[in-house]
């Protein structure tokens, strides 16, 4: 087997182990590590929930023989870090154990790091290999790219919608109480916590928030619930609302003339409402450490990030269901990339490349 091959084989147990990270990591990148002694795997590891060890320490301290590692080859899909933060460098770690040999996916984008972990492996003996099945790990890694290299969240846009293309009904036609009205199927829904669990933060407008009172949970899947975040311009949301009931950490998005009464786990980031809002909105996430958004609604607010040119991807569902009016969904010009059905739902996923 030659080395290209081989080197591809070992990193892809790496991008398969790196997922076991979702939704625990960030704002760290979910790295995956594989230590190789003689073609056969004798450790692995994936970074911990953030604050823990990176994926090379938990690979490194998974082998059950410490007197290999000086025979092996480590590999890990983005570059060994370099600089202290929650914890010491995984560059150190790697010379001290006098591991020889690593193969890296991907270099990191981080300009704490952005190659300085490479040159000191290289600086200490070290052989290193880079851009092993760049273009997955690249995939793999997109949010914590999007934050370091677009210096704002990834993006994600979420919506359902009926056959003939309505994402709500028209007012008049909703209870008195604020309550979804539901077009995508129960499966789909489970999915959707699935995904809020993936991501550091969920957002909707005013709107949503008026007519549906979402909880904007992970209550149908297990896994942290993500930060709430509300387009709020005056402040229209009810105390009473699911998402200022202190169950999760919260922000509102508001005119910058407005003050907010103390309430828990809830806190008022003012933005201008007189210059675009979803630039100030990926700004202020970026500056808090957020690398991922998950944008739920309604109508207006998806189509203000997607006439911004903000976002990364898409996930539609078409509801087997028909509301003849109401209020139109999103309109995207990109071309479908893919369609898969989950139960009696269609859903068609974007990219923005």
């Amino acid at each position: 087997m030659n080395t290209q091959v081989t080197d591809e084989k070992y990193m892809r147990r790496c991008l398969q182990i790196a997922k076991n990270g979702l939704g625990n990591t960030a704002p760290n990148p979910m790295v995956g590590a594989v230590i190789v002694y003689q073609n056969k795997i004798i450790g692995e590891g994936y970074t911990s929930a953030y604050g823990g060890a990176h994926a090379e320490v938990n690979a490194i301290k998974s082998v059950k023989d410490p007197s290999l590692l000086a025979k092996s080859t480590l590999y890990v899909t983005l570059e060994p870090c370099s600089h202290f933060g929650k914890t010491p460098p995984c560059a150190d770690l790697i010379i001290k154990h006098q591991i020889p040999a690593v193969v890296v996916g991907i270099v990191d984008p981080n300009e704490k790091v952005s190659g300085k972990g490479i040159e000191k492996l290289k600086a200490n003996g070290c052989h290193v290999t880079t851009n092993v099945l760049a273009t997955a790990c690249r995939k793999h890694h997109k949010r914590f790219l999007a934050f370091h290299e677009k210096k704002r969240p990834y993006l994600i846009l979420k919506w359902a919608e009926t056959q003939d293309g309505f994402i709500a009904p028209l007012n008049e036609r909703r209870t008195l109480k604020p309550a979804p009205v539901w077009i995508s199927n129960e499966q789909s829904r489970q999915l959707v916590h699935q995904w809020r669990s993936e991501e550091q933060a969920i957002l909707v407008g005013t709107n949503t928030v008026l007519q549906d009172n979402p909880k904007l949970d992970v209550r149908h899947w297990s896994g942290k619930s993500p930060i709430r975040m509300v387009i709020d311009k005056d402040l229209r949301v009810s105390k009473h609302s699911h998402v200022l009931d202190g169950s999760n950490r919260t922000i509102l998005f508001a005119n910058q003339r407005h003050q907010l009464k103390p309430m828990k786990e809830v806190e008022l980031q003012p933005i201008d409402f007189s210059k675009p809002i979803i630039p100030q909105l990926c700004a202020v996430a970026h500056s808090q450490n957020i690398n991922s958004i998950l944008v739920e609604g309604g109508a207006q607010t998806l189509q203000a990030f997607i006439d911004a040119g903000f976002w990364d991807e898409a996930r539609v569902f078409i509801g087997a269901t028909s509301f003849k009016d109401g209020i139109k969904a999103p309109t995207l010009t990109t071309d479908l990339y893919n369609t898969t059905m989950v139960g009696t739902d269609t859903l068609n996923m974007y990219y923005n490349d």
